[in-house]
Order: structure tokens, then C-alpha cells, then sequence
């Protein structure tokens, strides 16, 4: 039997990319500003793998903490790219008479072979023979899945878009019934609720549903949502706000919808609108992270989100300049589960 942890479960670590200057962000200074925040922020709660490219790379980066951290770990690794939340495996519990867990290794290509990606389908194999990592159940699966894409409660639903999954860019010799298939063999999932919707502006993933909809709890969803009648998202978004209204809990209950604002447009110096989203956020022992944008919904989204985790702190981690790589901060971040007990 295999299961989907959620993401509000204890959690061993959180691993993290960090920027390089071979990677396509145009202010590296920004991003790594942003990048302090992050790492002392998630290492006061609890350990943080720092995935760099190399020696000088890692010197670079503890340069920029001077007071020892136990919490701090580096691996040195090839990787394209900083959104480790699709190219690092993702931790299944999995109940089976010589193994109880297992660290799955989806394919990764590029979001349907946008951007180089070699190096970010060929990072597990490099974690996998890492001291941290070495030791555990593998997998390597033959299906172009990620961990972007989809949303856990952690008893049996999955959340996905299928707008991401059901793209031909991923898997184009897999029909949907063969993907909904897999999806249930690999992730342990009893049922999927799929939403039909587009991705944000600026958004490359094909929809993901990190950017979208996320499980707070089993019967509750955060959501990106749009009131500005003039804003072109608004159509789609109260399209997806009917999909989550008709879903039902397992138990057969509507759920609890908590409803998240758009920022005001963020642009990039093309003039292109960049996705930048308040369901982006991350969970980690004892907090929850919000993403802000130096916006004025930034406050809201802090309170509806502090709200739905009332045992947690609610944090604000200034993400403006990640966004202009199309990300945030879910995106560049990938928890490991308790279960999984990290060699540190």
C-alpha cells in the first residue's frame, strides 16, 4: 500500500536549489536576498538541505551566513534549474514486507521540453548516492510527473489540474485514462479531483495546481481567486471557484473553501505579467510561509492563511524576485517528510 503523505505532516527537512549565476535569473543579488530570508527562516525551525553546484558555489553561499547552524546541510550536484518542488523526488509512505517508505523518482522534462533540463531529470540519482539520502527505498518511474502538479490530503485524494497532466507535452503516449491509472498506482491516490483550468499569466507549468488550489487541511482548499471584473484572469478563476464548490470530501461534505486574492500585475522588464500567487506557500514545522509581492493583498492572504493554520506562525517571505523566473516559493522548495529519517 502506498500513501501520498500531506504536506502538513512532520517533516524530516526541506531541500532547496540555490540560485547560480549560469542560471536565467537577470538580478541574482535580489534572488539570493530573497534566498537568506528563506534559509534562516526554515533552518530556525528545522533542517534544510542546500543543493549547490559545487565547492566554490557552496563556499559562496556559507559566506553569506556567518554564525555556525546546525541545521544547514549542503550536496553538491549538477541541476539546470532552482524549482526543486518538480525535479526532486517526492516521499511516499509505502507498507510493503522489505520496505516502508519510498522516495519516488518521476521523469522530469522540462515542462513539456521548454528549457534544457538534463541535469534537474538526472538530480535524484545524484541525492540518491549522497550520504544524507543513501540507504532509503528508490524508485525511478517512466512517467513525466511533477511534484508541482499535484495536491495531497494525505488519506487518499490527489488535486491536479488537467490542463498539466493530461497535456501532450508531458506524456504524449499515454492516453487520460492510462495517466489517471498511474497516478493512482504510484501516488496510492483512492480518488483524484481533477480541476479544468488554465495557468496564470506568465505561468509555464501548464496549470499547476500549486498555483491554484491546495489542501490546508482534509476538508479544507485555499485558492487563487479574482473579484476585479476588468482583470483578464476573472472568467477562469470563478470557473475553477464553481469546479471546487462541486467537490465533495471524501465523507461526502463540501469543503471548506478559503479564498486567496491576486496581487495587483506584476511585470517583467518585457512587459510580460508574471504569475505571482498566494497559493504558493509552504509548510514546515510549527509555520506557514506566505509568499508577498510588496502588494497591499499581501496582508489579506497573510491573515486567511495564518488562519487555516492556527497552530502554525504565519511568515511573509519576500518573493518579488523569484517571480520573475515564474516561480515562488513552493515551487523552489521541497519537503521531506518525518517518516523519512535524513543521515545528517
Amino acid at each position: 500500500m502506498i500513501r501520498f503523505p500531506a504536506e502538513w505532516e512532520p517533516q524530516s527537512a526541506v531541500i532547496i536549489a540555490w540560485p547560480h549565476a549560469s542560471g536565467d535569473f537577470r538580478n541574482l543579488s535580489s534572488v539570493e536576498d530573497s534566498y537568506h530570508f528563506i534559509v534562516s527562516t526554515i533552518s530556525a525551525y528545522q533542517p534544510l538541505v542546500i543543493i549547490c553546484k559545487d565547492g566554490e558555489h557552496q563556499q559562496h553561499i556559507q559566506a553569506q551566513f556567518t554564525a555556525p547552524n546546525p541545521n544547514l546541510h549542503f550536496v553538491q550536484a549538477a541541476y539546470n534549474d532552482i524549482w526543486v518542488r518538480d525535479t526532486v523526488f517526492i516521499s511516499l509512505e509505502w507498507q510493503h514486507p522489505k520496505a516502508a517508505l519510498q522516495l519516488a523518482n518521476f521523469r522530469f522534462n522540462g515542462w513539456g521540453n521548454k528549457y534544457p533540463h538534463a541535469d534537474d531529470d538526472g538530480l535524484n540519482l545524484a541525492l540518491f548516492a549522497h550520504p544524507i539520502f543513501k540507504g532509503f527505498p528508490t524508485a525511478t518511474v517512466d512517467l513525466v510527473l511533477e511534484g508541482g502538479s499535484v495536491e495531497s490530503d494525505g488519506q487518499g485524494t490527489v488535486m491536479t489540474t488537467k490542463n498539466c497532466l493530461f497535456n501532450p507535452n508531458r506524456n504524449p503516449d499515454l492516453g487520460e485514462t492510462a495517466i489517471a491509472g498511474q497516478v493512482q498506482n504510484y501516488l496510492g491516490a483512492k480518488r483524484i479531483l481533477w480541476v479544468e483550468q488554465t495557468n496564470l499569466a506568465g505561468d509555464d507549468t501548464d496549470a499547476h495546481i500549486d498555483t491554484l488550489a491546495r489542501f490546508c487541511d482534509a476538508g479544507t482548499i485555499a485558492y487563487t481567486s479574482c473579484d476585479d471584473s476588468e482583470d483578464p484572469h476573472f472568467a477562469s478563476l470563478k470557473n475553477m471557484e464553481t469546479q471546487l464548490q462541486a467537490f465533495r470530501t471524501e465523507a461526502g461534505q463540501p469543503y471548506k473553501l478559503v479564498a486567496l486574492p491576486l496581487p495587483k500585475p506584476i511585470y517583467d522588464e518585457d512587459g510580460q505579467r508574471l504569475p505571482a500567487n498566494y497559493a504558493n506557500f509552504l509548510l514546515i514545522n510549527g509555520a506557514v510561509l506566505v509568499p508577498v509581492y510588496d502588494d497591499a493583498m499581501d496582508a489579506l492572504a497573510l491573515e486567511r492563511l495564518a488562519a487555516c493554520f492556527p497552530d502554525r506562525k504565519a511568515v511573509a517571505v519576500p518573493c518579488r524576485p523569484l517571480v520573475h523566473q515564474y516561480g515562488s516559493l513552493h515551487c523552489a522548495s521541497m519537503q521531506v517528510p518525518a517518516f523519512v529519517k535524513l543521515n545528517f
